[in-house]
Parts: C-alpha cells; structure tokens; sequence
C-alpha cells in the first residue's frame, strides 16, 4: 500500500487552515553531512522553500554527526538549540531517554499529517521507533554497508563473481596478490562495519538484552562471539600484506586508493555509490555486494545507518507546523527519488523503492547497483539480535573500540586483548548510563 502523502500545498493548507501569516515562519535545522552530501541536504532545504511561502528553513551545518549532536547539546544549555537536529544511528539511545524531543509520529498526527509509517523498511523503522511502533525521528539518509570491488582487476585474477563469504574473499585476495595487484583491499577500521553490521548479519550479538533493548542493565559481549575469529582474520591479513591500511592519516584514504585504482576492494556505505561515480576516473570498472558472511552462518538482514531528524523540544507552535511540514516533504516519493538520485542514500520506504524499481531507476550505470542495499536491509525479516542497538554512551563505546583495534593492528597487543579492553571500558559507560537514567526503561 502506498502512503497517502499529502501534497506540499495541502499540507500548508493544513497547518494555515484559517490563518494568514504576515511574514513566514522561521526555524533552525542543523545537520551533520559534510562535502557532496552536505551539498545535497541544503538542496532539499532550498528546494523545501522555493515550495512554499509559510516557512523558511535555515539549514545550517554542522561539520560532522559528532559535532551535530555535542554542539544541540551545548545550544540546548543555552536554549540556542535548533528545532530539528540530523543525529547519527550512534546517538539514538541517548535521545531517545533525554524526553528532549517531539515525537514525529505524535507530532505528525497533531497536526493532521498523514505518513504510512508501516511503509518504512524493517530494518530501518526498527532503530528509530518506540517498542509499540511510534517513530521518535523521522528517517532520512539511510545506509548500510556494501564492499565495492575492481571488476578488471577481478578478471585479472581469473574472478568473474564478487565473494559472498569471508573464506571466499580471502581467497580473492591471494589471487589479486598473485595477479599483480599489490593492495586487495583498502582497509579502514570501522566498528560500524567490522563489529556491528558483522554481528547484524550473522545474528550475533554486540551486548546483553538484546543489543540493550530490553534494559539499561547491558553488558558488552563482543569480545566473546564471532566478532574476536573476524578481527583475528583482519589483523592477519594486514600482517601478510592482503589488507593494507589506508586512512586519512596514512596519506590517502580507502575510497581514494580504490578509485585511483591501487587497491581492488574497500568497504563503506552505499553513500558512497554517487561519490565512487562522481570522482572515478574514465574505464574504472567497479561495481558493489552485499557484506561477507562466514561459512556455515545463515546470513541475516544488515541494518540502517546514517542519520534520522530529530525535532527537539521548547519550540513554538509555529516552529513545530514547519518542522511537521519540511518532514512531510522529504518523506514524498519525489523527494525521496531526488535524495536517492543525488546521494546514494536509499529510499526508505517500500513503496519509494518500487516506484523507482519500476520506473528502471537501478536498471543502469549511474544508479545500477545502488539496490544491493535494500537486499542486504531485507534479506531476513529483522530478529531480536538484527532491528538495531540501543546502548547509551554508544558514540565513545564506538571510540574505544576504534582506539584498542588501532593498538591491536600497531602490534602493541593481541586482538583478544585489544577487545577485552575495549569492552571493560565499554561497560564502565553503560554502566554511567544506567546510572544517570535509573528507573527508566527504553520505550
């Protein structure tokens, strides 16, 4: 079924009904994208205004999802906060019990807005939504992660089909190795991809209570699972030379190496997809899959990443109607085909996506390949251990894991060290959390 969106000129209606604004409405949107996609986010906030002339949103940002959340937090102190904030998947828990925000599916219905909320993909709705099915955020720029491979390169080394397990990738890179290419893979440690997503698609899990849904009581269990053999594997391959780290600090990041064609493999969000197609030189011949899974696994769903927009509380009435009205606009299958077009991003509902699917959007190059990640989102209907995690603090768990695998990889400890540590470190921040929320429960 698709949603009843109401039309940009009804939803003024709507929330005017009666009513003549001299002046329209202002209110603040900060977000966290940088660079193309940053660019991206302010078209929308243009193309929101030039629609309409009861509102005007001011979008403004703020260099990274890290520095959206901390520098809402400091505004808030000062009662500077914007209405509408883009937090990161990362930051979803602490939100979610600060009660500092308008609820979307609430504030939506408050102001006669109609959204098929049931339209939303699993996986993605999962993460942002309350255990009775109300959204909090609304999403936006959803992801998951893909690997993009050389499909020349491949062919250099006698491959014609981009592994789907973490044996046969090993075994592609001992045959790029052999074939003459010197870097396989660009690596860049990622507990978005190498812990997370990993533990999501083989239905494992990150931490206790269901990845801390079913309380704040939650303990770290990554250093105990699949998750240690994965990081073991990754760490030698770096020593035999398969996995060579490419980072910001190394000189060249991964995306970089692999377009420049020095490496044959990276892995990042489907994002990238428009950035890979905008910036690779004339014959690069690439192409992207679905994350590996161990043999012997029964492969689930991955899960979102990117952001959702968060519309946060002590605003006025006024600012509230243009909050529910911009919403409401980027959820139309327009502007969802508009952001899928120009970013990479998915489209976050089923009916967007078939639409687009229907109208041949992934049927060729620059879009061709881009629906690997609603593949990868909806491969098995989410389980206790795939909707997503909720674990407050989870911004510097996600740094102290990154700060022990950088010790690990540098040979100062073993992997099984490097996450041990991580994860005591880890619990020592849910266990802050707990206390800071004692005698609240995620809704």
């Amino acid at each position: 079924m698709k949603p009843n969106y109401l039309s940009t000129v009804a939803i003024a209606a709507t929330l005017f009904a009666g009513a003549a604004a001299a002046q329209p409405v202002t209110f603040d949107y900060w977000y966290g994208l940088t660079g193309d996609l940053g660019a991206v986010v302010a078209e929308t906030c243009n193309r929101f205004n030039a629609s309409q002339s009861d509102y005007v949103i001011n979008c403004v940002s703020q260099d990274g999802y890290e520095a959206a959340v901390q520098n809402t937090i400091a505004a808030f102190r000062a009662g500077q906060h914007p209405t509408i904030v883009q937090s990161f998947d990362a930051g979803t828990a602490d939100l979610m019990l600060s009660g500092e925000f308008y609820a979307v599916s609430q504030m939506m219905a408050d102001y006669d807005i109609t959204i098929d909320w049931a339209d939303y993909f699993p996986g993605i709705s999962n993460y942002y939504a309350a255990s009775n099915g109300d959204f909090f955020s609304m999403p936006f720029n959803s992801s998951t992660p893909v690997y993009y491979w050389n499909t020349a390169h491949f062919a250099d080394a006698g491959l014609t089909e981009a592994p789907l397990t973490w044996e046969g990738m090993e075994a592609a890179f001992y045959a790029l190795k052999a074939a003459g290419h010197d870097c396989p893979m660009a690596y860049a440690p990622s507990t978005w991809i190498d812990l997370e997503q990993f533990s999501m698609v083989h239905n494992i899990p990150v931490a206790s209570n269901n990845n801390g849904y079913d309380g704040l009581d939650t303990e770290l269990l990554f250093n105990t699972t699949l998750h240690v053999k994965h990081m073991e594997n990754i760490q030698r391959w770096v020593n035999e030379g398969l996995l060579q780290i490419r980072t910001a600090q190394s000189g060249m990041n991964a995306r970089d190496s692999f377009v420049q064609g020095e490496c044959s493999i990276f892995f990042s969000s489907i994002a990238d997809h428009n950035t890979v197609g905008k910036i690779a030189p004339e014959g690069l011949a690439w192409d992207v899959q679905m994350i590996p899974t161990y043999e012997g696994v029964e492969r689930h769903n991955s899960v979102v990443g990117g952001a959702s927009l968060w519309v946060l509380s002590g605003k006025t009435e006024a600012e509230y109607r243009g909050a529910a009205a911009y919403l409401a606009f980027l959820a139309t299958a327009d502007e969802q085909r508009f952001w899928s077009q120009n970013t990479g991003y998915i489209p976050v509902t089923d009916s967007a996506f078939q639409q687009l699917t229907a109208e041949g959007f992934y049927a060729e190059a620059p879009y061709a390949g881009r629906e690997i990640a609603i593949t990868s989102l909806t491969y098995t209907e989410p389980t206790e251990l795939t909707r997503g995690i909720r674990l407050g603090g989870f911004i510097q768990i996600r740094s102290e894991w990154s700060n022990e695998i950088d010790a690990a990889l540098s040979g100062q400890k073993t992997m099984q060290e490097a996450l041990d540590t991580a994860v005591e470190r880890g619990n020592a921040i849910l266990a802050r959390f707990a206390r800071t929320y004692a005698g609240k429960t995620f809704p």
